[in-house]
């Protein structure tokens, strides 16, 4: 979860041509399968294809949908820069330790759009309890990832690797017992 606090002061309201004065208040976000459900269902969009731009608006209607305390509304516009870049670093921050070697990052490419039902049918295919729906998202999306790699079935070897592999054992063990052949 991020914490922000966002500190009161007067904003100029163009569309109402009046000052709005905001309160001192504090933000408790998570970014989750939770909030993108919300924002997907409200805009009909997939929030994390690359290929479409989100709007302002829309940007700032997620961090709505991260919101998990009550606040009131007039706080989004009183967000600074640098509380859209801590929002922005705690979306992309991988929230685990897991990581993955190239080999595995290589395995097809899936062409699908990722969207919050994708993700559900992906837990539920999976056996993830719906709990998880309340993690960071990219921690839960590494649990998928480690979940599919852990259920593929073992890769079968080269000969020329097993040749390869066969000869060193072999030859450790003749070193080991002291002899030719």
């Amino acid at each position: 979860m991020l914490v922000l606090t966002i500190p009161g002061r007067e904003i100029w309201d163009e569309a109402n041509e009046r000052f709005i004065v905001t309160d001192t208040c504090t933000l408790q976000l998570e970014h989750s399968l939770v909030s993108l459900s919300k924002w997907e269902s409200k805009w009909c969009k997939a929030f994390l294809s690359e290929f479409v731009e989100k709007t302002e608006e829309e940007a700032l209607d997620y961090v709505r949908c991260m919101t998990i305390n009550h606040v009131k509304p007039e706080v989004y516009h009183a967000l600074t820069q640098k509380d859209i870049q801590k929002i922005s670093d705690y979306i992309n921050a991988p929230m685990t330790a897991t990581t993955f070697s190239d080999q595995q990052k290589k395995g097809p490419r899936n062409r699908d759009v990722i969207t919050s039902e994708l993700i559900y049918y992906w837990m539920v295919a999976l056996q993830i309890p719906f709990e998880c729906q309340k993690w960071h998202l990219n921690r839960l999306l590494t649990l998928i990832q480690v979940c599919n790699i852990k259920n593929q079935p073992p890769k079968k070897m080269k000969k020329a690797d097993i040749l390869s592999r066969n000869a060193s054992l072999n030859a450790a063990r003749r070193a080991k017992m002291g002899t030719k052949g």
